[in-house]
C-alpha cells in the first residue's frame, strides 16, 4: 500500500513540472532570429613578398668537414707559428667540458705509469693519461704528478692566430 502511495505521489509531482511554461523562451529564441545579421569585416590582404630561392648546388655540406683547405676560412689564414687545434681529430669525453669545471680527485699507478682521476661537473669519474685531451679548448695532458695535471690548451690570440697557454689542476682535497 505504501508503494502506491509513493507511486502516486511521484505522478502528481510529476504532473506539477510539465505545464507549458515555455512560450516566454519561445518568444526569446524567435526575437535573437529576427534581430538583423551582423557582417563580417573581410580579412585583411597580404603583403606581396618576393620570393627567395636557395640554391645549393656547387656548396659544400654544413655537416661535413671542408676537404679543400681554401674552402675554410679559419684553416687557410697564415699562421705565423704554426699552432692550431686539429679540427679532424674525434673529440674525447672530457673535452665537453669547460676545464675549469673538472676536479682532479686522484691518482693511480701501473706498469703503463701514473693516471689521473677526474672529475666531472656530472660527478662522472674519468681516468686520464698523459696524452689525453680536456677541456673545451683543445688542451691535451703534458704532465702527471701525484698533486696536479698539466694541460696545454690552444686558445685563439687574434682573428686566424692561435697560442698555446699551460694549465693546471690541482688535486681537491
Amino acid at each position: 500500500m505504501t508503494i502506491k502511495i509513493g507511486l502516486a505521489v511521484i505522478l502528481l509531482l510529476m504532473m506539477g513540472c510539465g505545464s507549458d511554461d515555455s512560450q516566454s523562451l519561445e518568444a526569446y529564441i524567435e526575437q535573437v532570429k529576427a534581430r538583423p545579421k551582423a557582417t563580417l569585416e573581410p580579412l585583411p590582404g597580404l603583403d606581396a613578398t618576393d620570393n627567395f630561392v636557395f640554391k645549393a648546388d656547387g656548396l659544400r655540406d654544413p655537416f661535413q668537414l671542408p676537404e679543400n683547405r681554401n674552402q675554410s676560412k679559419q684553416l687557410d689564414t697564415p699562421i705565423a707559428n704554426g699552432i692550431k687545434p686539429d679540427l679532424r681529430r674525434k673529440k674525447e669525453a672530457l673535452e665537453a667540458y669547460a676545464l675549469d669545471g673538472l676536479k682532479m680527485v686522484g691518482t693511480l699507478s701501473n706498469q703503463t705509469g701514473l693516471w689521473a682521476l677526474v672529475r666531472a661537473q656530472d660527478a662522472s669519474v674519468h681516468r686520464v693519461k698523459a696524452g689525453n685531451h680536456m677541456g673545451q679548448h683543445d688542451g691535451h695532458v703534458v704532465r702527471i704528478s701525484k698533486d696536479k695535471i698539466e694541460v696545454m690548451e690552444i686558445v685563439p690570440d687574434k682573428p686566424g692566430a692561435w697560442r698555446e697557454q699551460l694549465a693546471v689542476l690541482i688535486l681537491a682535497k
